[in-house]
């Protein structure tokens, strides 16, 4: 049995085989386990499962690589309705292809926990994806990786796409903050490792004495995601007291570590973030920016997000991400990560970039990229913020969310919200690389919920297919 490190070696090698043209049978493990703390499983509970099968879009990469068979270790199966959704998103003369490389290995177990530690407890499971891999090169494409993934990568004798969990501290808030400025990246005014109500306090104090027209501050959880970590506090009320009416779980979450920064604002604002890749050797390419669409009852929680970002700055948010990507590879890290942002307007029209945080991990803009890459080849154009489609060079645009809920679609089957979609003529089409790409349909049985990603030749274009697919199935219920 080769170590991790010793597998970890073979990545850059099975990496490269899975491309357009590769000749050499390979296999890729999909393993889309959340491996978050407890607090944030238990806030997601009923559904994990559903959040894993976001990641079910990534399917149609097997049009694209015939030499690739692809594993999909999931907690619960998605059933054969929607698999053959997504089979029918995969032109017609690959779908016999396809249909024979793509394998479920779905794990008995309901608990709110990863799938990898699940999958970790379940030997007949492990030896069946063993059984599939064989003597062919393999890797696993992981959410994040931490010593669950560690360890399934040792089990399956396969390396995983993305950073040994001791480059994880790199991307908590307050390691963030010191990279950026390592960087040269510009960030909010803040501190760094605040514990307890008497740090948030103090630091609150500062921040309104050396930007007095800043109203509120944001306190971060060191190790977070999708903004579940953030609290905002109004520097112009009753600061100690509100820090200390802070719930129970979050003040003790926070003596791991955090960071008060200023609340970043203007006449405009925005919540942008860069999507960025740490190949095996070092190399940094920036995949795409976005626009979030950030909800929740303080505005800190990812709902969604548009892409490109606004060209006024996009090309800015590339450059910075560069400069964290290559920072991040120096230290070794490795895989898919993001950066987050937040870009203020002032009344002249002129704005300001802050970064914000680093994700090592993908994240809730990873799966409509996959959309985008796999329906419509390309790359993008950095400096210009642009799509250039491999084709014909046109450009595209979309908007997606995991977020489109309503109380009355509790049990809705996803066959009702596939037919009112496609009776409007807005699934996917092949020819012109426009159309809408659902996702999450087997959490509309938890809580009303799924999600879509909307491709458009334009961002006016995606908008109008996302709201034509959310009519079409508020008016089919």
């Amino acid at each position: 049995m080769r170590t991790f490190e010793e597998l970890q070696a073979g990545l850059g090698s099975a990496l490269a085989l899975n491309k357009p043209g590769s000749t050499t049978e390979h296999v890729l493990v999909v393993l889309p386990s959340f491996s978050l703390g407890e607090s944030l499983l238990a806030h997601y509970a009923d559904r994990i499962p559903a959040l894993e099968h976001r990641y079910l879009v990534v399917l149609s990469v097997l049009a694209r690589i015939e030499s690739c068979e692809m594993v999909f270790v999931l907690s619960q199966h998605p059933g054969t309705e929607v698999l053959d959704y997504y089979l029918s998103l995969v032109p017609e003369e690959h779908r016999d292809s396809v249909r024979r490389r793509f394998r479920v290995v779905a794990v008995p177990d309901t608990s709110h926990r990863s799938v990898a530690q699940k999958l970790l407890d379940h030997r007949v499971q492990v030896a069946e994806v063993r059984r599939i891999i064989g003597d062919r090169p393999a890797y696993i494409e992981p959410w994040n990786v931490t010593e669950h993934e560690v360890a399934v990568a040792v089990a399956l004798q396969a390396p995983v796409n993305g950073a040994h969990p001791d480059a994880l501290p790199l991307a908590h808030k307050s390691a963030g903050r010191r990279l950026f400025r390592e960087a040269g990246v510009p960030l909010p005014y803040g501190h760094e490792d605040v514990c307890t109500v008497d740090d948030v306090v103090r630091a609150a104090r500062d921040v309104h004495r050396r930007r007095p027209s800043a109203t509120a501050v944001v306190v971060k959880h060191d190790d977070s995601g999708a903004g579940d970590g953030n609290v905002v506090i109004d520097l112009r009320g009753h600061l100690r007291a509100d820090v200390e009416s802070l719930p129970e779980w979050y003040l003790r979450d926070l003596l791991s570590g955090g960071v008060v920064e200023e609340r970043v604002e203007g006449v405009a604002f925005s919540s942008p973030s860069a999507q960025v890749d740490v190949r095996p050797d070092g190399t940094v390419v920036v995949l795409a920016t976005h626009e979030q669409e950030l909800g929740g009852a303080e505005g800190q929680v990812y709902m969604g997000c548009r892409f490109p970002a606004d060209a006024t700055y996009a090309g800015e948010l590339g450059r910075h991400a560069q400069a964290v990507g290559e920072a991040l590879a120096g230290r070794g890290a490795v895989g898919r990560l993001s950066v987050d942002f937040a870009v203020a307007r002032d009344a002249g029209g002129g704005h300001s970039v802050h970064a914000l945080e680093i994700n090592l991990r993908k994240g809730g803009t990873t799966h409509p990229y996959a959309v985008l890459r796999n329906h419509v080849p390309g790359r993008y154009d950095v400096e210009a913020g642009r799509w250039v489609a491999a084709a014909d060079g046109s450009a595209r645009a979309y908007r997606a969310t995991d977020n489109l809920v309503n109380p009355g679609w509790v049990g809705l089957p996803p066959a009702t919200v596939l037919r009112a979609v496609g009776d409007r003529g807005l699934h996917l089409d092949h020819g012109r690389g426009t159309g809408v790409v659902l996702h999450m349909l087997s959490c509309l049985a938890v809580d009303g919920r799924f999600g879509l990603t909307a491709i458009g030749r334009d961002a006016d274009h995606a908008a109008e297919l996302f709201d034509g697919a959310r009519a079409a199935v508020e008016a089919a219920v």
